[in-house]
C-alpha cells in the first residue's frame, strides 16, 4: 500500500516540466549566488539556462540564439539592463516581449520609468522561487511574438 495519498501536485509537477523541456532561458546576472540561484530553480524546471555576467556577453548571445524568457537585472556592468534591452531591441525586436527585468533598486526612478515606458515585467530583489516562476510564466503567456 503507497504513503502517497495525492498525486496531483506530482502529475502537476510532470505536466510543468514536459512544458518547459527545451524552453532557453537567457540569464543575466553579475551576482554569482543569484545567477547560480536562478540557474538550479529554472534547470529543475525543466528549462535550458544560459547565464551571463554583463550585457556585452549578453549580446553575444542572443546573436547565436533565440529564448523562451531574458532574465535579466538593471544594474551590470559594461551594459546596464536598460541598454541591453535597447541593443536587443534593434537586432531582434520580437525578442523585446521576452524580457523579465530583475533589481534589488525599488524606488529607483530611472528602473521604474525605464519598466513603464517598455510595459515591462519586473521582479523586486529578494524574490521568491514561486514569484520567479509566476513572472516566467507571465512572460511565456505574451506568445512567441
Amino acid at each position: 500500500m503507497s504513503d502517497i495519498k495525492d498525486t496531483s501536485t506530482f502529475q502537476g509537477k510532470i505536466h510543468d516540466l514536459d512544458e518547459a523541456v527545451g524552453k532557453k532561458i537567457l540569464v543575466l546576472e553579475d551576482d554569482v549566488a543569484m545567477a547560480t540561484s536562478v540557474r538550479v530553480r529554472l534547470e529543475a524546471a525543466g528549462y535550458e539556462v544560459e547565464c551571463v555576467s554583463d550585457g556585452v556577453e549578453g549580446i553575444k548571445k542572443v546573436m547565436e540564439n533565440d529564448y523562451a524568457v531574458i532574465l535579466c537585472d538593471m544594474v551590470m556592468p559594461n551594459l546596464s539592463g536598460d541598454m541591453f534591452y535597447v541593443a536587443v531591441e534593434r537586432v531582434k525586436p520580437y525578442l523585446c516581449r521576452r524580457f523579465l527585468f530583475m533589481t534589488g533598486y525599488k524606488g529607483d526612478r530611472k528602473v521604474e520609468e525605464f519598466i513603464q515606458r517598455v510595459n515591462g515585467l519586473i521582479l523586486w530583489k529578494p524574490f521568491e522561487s514561486d514569484d520567479l516562476m509566476e513572472a516566467i510564466q507571465a512572460v511565456e503567456s505574451k506568445g512567441p511574438d
